[in-house]
């Protein structure tokens, strides 16, 4: 069975250009969780900790009983498609390893990244109507 994956390598997952938030924002906290909410609670204490993959699978795959093989047998959305990237104004760094981490879109270390010429830089995708 054909495995997909929703992984980066040394690259950089800039916000959306017509992202409404011009500093980062905390996603809301509902019941139930957003997944917004999720990823921002996974991955703010635990930088470089986790792939895309694997946070991806634990919000919406493992959670409903399905397992990681079946999961990922179809192709997934990328974080390019987050709610943290396209609305609440995060950037995604994604190591040499596909270990991500958040920044916040005023802060110096994503102004760094943004600006790092030795690793890969992607948009996320654009608001929808816009």
């Amino acid at each position: 069975m054909k495995q997909h994956t929703t992984n980066y390598k040394d690259t950089f997952i800039e916000v959306a250009e017509d992202c409404p938030a011009k500093t980062a924002e905390i996603p809301p906290l509902k019941e139930p969780k957003s997944a917004a909410r999720l990823e921002y609670e996974m991955l703010i204490g635990n930088p470089y900790r986790y792939t895309s993959d694997d946070m991806i699978y634990e919000i919406k795959g493992k959670s409903k009983g399905v397992s990681r093989e079946a999961f990922f047998s179809k192709g997934q959305p990328c974080l390019r498609a987050s709610a943290l990237t396209k609305r609440y104004g995060w950037g995604i760094h994604s190591d040499k390893d596909g270990k991500i981490a958040i920044y916040a879109v005023e802060s110096q270390d994503y102004g760094i990244l943004a600006s790092d010429e030795s690793i890969k830089h992607i948009r996320a995708m654009r608001n929808r109507g816009k």
